[in-house]
């Protein structure tokens, strides 16, 4: 005999519940991450920038300052 589920107008099951939760989870979890990437990407460039007025300075020029990083 088939399983027939009754209708709570206003009540929420469990199931639905643990399917917003887990939406939820998983939003927060993608948010996460891509903070994360961009974090990261601001570093890098931040690095690469120092990385490239050091090898001017390394290599014994004086107006490192006027170099322009793409």
């Amino acid at each position: 005999m088939a399983m027939i589920r009754k209708f709570d107008f206003g009540k929420e099951s469990t199931e639905d519940r643990a399917d917003a939760n887990r939406q939820t989870a998983s939003l927060a979890g993608l948010a996460i991450a891509l903070f994360l990437v961009v974090v990261g990407l601001f570093i890098f460039r931040a690095l690469h920038t120092k990385a490239i007025l050091e090898d001017c300075l390394m290599s014994g020029q004086r107006s490192c300052s006027q170099i322009i990083v793409p």
